[in-house]
C-alpha cells in the first residue's frame, strides 16, 4: 500500500478548526520525578570471612597451590606426541569403561583403580574414565582422591596419557585415561 502525502488545509478549513476548539492554552513543562535512591552495597563474602575460624587457611597441611579443587589435570607419558594429549582433552577418543569412587577412602580407591585398569587392559580397552570427584568437601586436607588418582597414573607403566573430562562428563571431578593398546 502506497503512502500518499497529507493532503494541504485550506486557509478557511484552518479557521473553522481554530473556531471550533477554542482557545489554546499552553502547559507549563514539569520537570521528572526525582530517581529513586540507589540501595546501598551489602557485603555478603564479609559475614562468611568474619565466621571463618581465626588461623584457619594458615594452618593448612595442604599447599593449595600444588592442587587447586577445579584444577585440570593433565599428563602425557614421555616419548608420545602432544596431538595425542590435545586430541584426549577434546574427547575424540570413546570412554569404553567407568569408575565413580565417590564416598571411598583412599586406601580402598587405590585398590579399585588397580582392579579397575587391570580388568581393562584385561579386556582391551584403550580408553576409561575415573571420576575422582572435585574434592569439594575435603577441607583443608584438599581433594584426597583427586591427588591420588593423579599421583597413581602418573606412576603406571600402561597409562599413555590422561587429561580432566570434559564438561559433561565431569569436568574437573573426573579423568579421561588412555591406556597401551
Amino acid at each position: 500500500m502506497k503512502h500518499r502525502p497529507p493532503a494541504q488545509v485550506s486557509d478557511d478549513d484552518a479557521r473553522l478548526f481554530r473556531e471550533a476548539i477554542g482557545e489554546v492554552k499552553a502547559f507549563d513543562p514539569v520537570a521528572p520525578p526525582p530517581a529513586a535512591p540507589k540501595p546501598a552495597p551489602e557485603p555478603r563474602m564479609f559475614e562468611a570471612d568474619e565466621a571463618a575460624v581465626p588461623g584457619e587457611l594458615l594452618d593448612m597441611a595442604f599447599d593449595p597451590s600444588l592442587l587447586e579443587v577445579g584444577e585440570e589435570l593433565s599428563y602425557l607419558r614421555d616419548g608420545y606426541p602432544p596431538k595425542l594429549l590435545r586430541q584426549l582433552k577434546r574427547g575424540q577418543f570413546s570412554v569404553q569403561d567407568d569408575i565413580d569412587l565417590h564416598q571411598m577412602n583412599a586406601a580402598a580407591a587405590q585398590a579399585c583403580i588397580n582392579d579397575f585398569l587391570a580388568d581393562a587392559k584385561r579386556r582391551g580397552i584403550r580408553c576409561v574414565r575415573i571420576v575422582h570427584g572435585k574434592g569439594l568437601r575435603s577441607r583443608a586436607a584438599g581433594p584426597v582422591l583427586k591427588v591420588l588418582t593423579d599421583r597413581m597414573l602418573r606412576r603406571r607403566d600402561d597409562v599413555v596419557a590422561f587429561a580432566s573430562a570434559r564438561p559433561m562428563q565431569g569436568g574437573t571431578g573426573a579423568v579421561v585415561v588412555l591406556l597401551k593398546g
